[in-house]
């Protein structure tokens, strides 16, 4: 990072010795950027706040595994991988974003000391959790938690999880299968998230009819516009008149572009990053591709807008963006953006039926 205040940031962040200073460093940072909002590009923006995320996140696996020690339970016995699903796995979180994580971990090469080696992760993983709730991150809603055994285990149950889901790809499944393409290892062994990354793809390759089951699973949110070139908004409730920008703009892209790239074997698992690889690899046009990316940035950009600060500091995100906030150069630009998100969603739909 070339910025003399971030670089200063990072490097606080990294001989932080307490989950209270790194919540003021976060509050600090969170504010910096609110400051931003407005003058930064976009990429720019989005780049310099998740790399603030992944260090802060970082940090607490370090303190946590500082914490195991002092409690008797020893260094991690093993290799291991901290992995981020969602937002987070995709480096496009915001000033609010909650915990969709998993662990993975290297198998032991004593049979006998697997418990004990599971034992030790679930209580790191707890820690961890409980430490970065403490500092402003609240865990998954659904359960895409490291707590969670079905996202803690080891290289080969992980394996085996993975392979179950291939080869009964149910609604659930499918959806979890789409959660994991997404995964990125933010703390511990490259190497090992490489080795399940390998078993994913080799996985799909063998189940080429799965992205059939994904199609129906991650299609299912369509862009707001409708057939006139109108903006769908919302009808009801205390959200009257706004627009849904999560649902209606921003994941229906997201699944596109995943499904996409998961048919071309791409492992990147940031959006644009994704873009850029499809159209290197001839899948998109350089010019469908450039759109497209234009189109994202933008719905990274008014994810921003539907951000509010709460009582205590802290951020709140329903993805519901007021049309007090939608002057007539943003609907435009909006309804142009939305158009090119439904022009994708035809392509994807042709590519895999």
């Amino acid at each position: 990072m070339n910025d003399p205040v971030y670089a200063h940031l990072l490097t606080q962040i990294g001989t932080a010795d307490d989950i209270k200073t790194l919540r003021g460093l976060r509050d600090q940072i969170h504010r910096q950027m609110e400051a931003l909002l407005s003058e930064c590009p976009v990429e720019r923006l989005y780049s310099i706040l998740n790399e603030m995320h992944d260090a802060l996140i970082g940090r607490v696996i370090v303190l946590s595994e500082e914490q195991m020690a002092r409690s008797g339970k020893g260094s991690p016995p093993v290799p291991y991988a901290y992995i981020l699903f969602g937002s987070g796995g995709r480096e496009e979180q915001t000033l609010s974003s909650d915990q969709d994580s998993g662990l993975l971990y290297a198998d032991p090469d004593d049979e006998t000391s697997r418990d004990a080696v599971k034992q030790y992760f679930q209580g790191f993983a707890q820690i961890t959790v409980q430490q970065l709730q403490q500092l402003g991150y609240p865990p998954c809603d659904g359960g895409v938690i490291s707590t969670n055994p079905v996202w803690r285990l080891s290289l080969s149950e992980w394996k085996t999880k993975l392979n179950g889901w291939f080869e009964d790809p149910d609604w659930e499944r499918v959806r979890y299968l789409l959660i994991v393409a997404d995964g990125r290892c933010v703390y511990g062994d490259i190497k090992l998230m490489q080795s399940f990354q390998d078993h994913f793809y080799s996985d799909m390759l063998q189940n080429p009819v799965i992205v059939k089951h994904m199609l129906s699973n991650t299609m299912r949110h369509k862009v707001l516009i409708g057939v006139f070139g109108q903006l769908l908004k919302e009808e009801y409730g205390v959200d009257a008149g706004s627009l849904d920008v999560k649902y209606g703009a921003y994941i229906p892209m997201v699944n596109a572009v995943r499904l996409l790239a998961i048919q071309s074997e791409l492992r990147e698992s940031s959006t644009l990053e994704r873009l850029r690889g499809l159209r290197d690899k001839g899948k998109l046009s350089s010019e469908d591709a450039n759109a497209c990316s234009e189109a994202f940035r933008l719905f990274l950009r008014l994810r921003l807008m539907t951000t509010e600060r709460t009582v205590d500091g802290m951020f709140t995100n329903n993805g519901k963006l007021a049309s007090s906030k939608l002057s007539k150069e943003l609907i435009d630009e909006l309804k142009s953006s939305l158009r090119i998100g439904k022009k994708l969603e035809r392509l994807v739909n042709k590519q895999t039926t």
